[in-house]
């Protein structure tokens, strides 16, 4: 189910950052967003987000679907735009609600391989990352990550 991007939601209640609604309160905008979880051996590739959310963290590629795009679409292109990669999508790894003030930002993540010409040759920084880095799961307790990731790796990529 989509979600159209900008446009308000209909229903009597509010999601807050715990998970608790309160009836009558206006609901949040919701946004619909990707994230591509991209796994080599030991290694997973993050991006230093450039803009907030969460500006100045590690997290996985992805961002906002655009209006009429497809998951899939969006995250083959989020991963292109923030990392130079080329990628087949797989199964979705999880979904969550991340609120930030009057947003509701509803991220499907999904695991991805890379297939390109290039492979992992033509990975760089672009677009809304300021750094891109493959980590293990042990430099990751060093490093400013996005509220919420570890729990996500640790359960379905590192097995923790």
């Amino acid at each position: 189910a989509s979600i159209a991007a900008g446009h308000p939601a209909r229903h009597p209640r509010a999601v807050l950052a715990e998970g608790v609604r309160i009836i009558g309160e206006p609901t949040p905008t919701r946004v619909l967003g990707v994230g591509a979880v991209i796994v080599d051996g030991p290694r997973i590739l993050l991006v230093l987000r450039r803009h907030d959310p969460q500006a100045g963290r590690w997290s996985i590629p992805g961002g906002k679907v655009d209006p009429g795009e497809g998951l899939v679409d969006a995250v083959i292109r989020e991963v292109a735009e923030e990392t130079g990669l080329v990628v087949e999508v797989g199964e979705e790894a999880w979904v969550v609600d991340i609120p930030d003030g009057p947003v509701v930002y509803e991220v499907h993540d999904f695991f991805v391989r890379v297939v390109g010409p290039e492979g992992v040759a033509a990975l760089r920084a672009g677009s809304d990352a300021a750094d891109v880095a493959w980590l293990r799961r042990d430099e990751l307790d060093s490093v400013p990550v996005t509220t919420g990731l570890l729990h996500y790796l640790d359960e379905f990529v590192f097995g923790r």
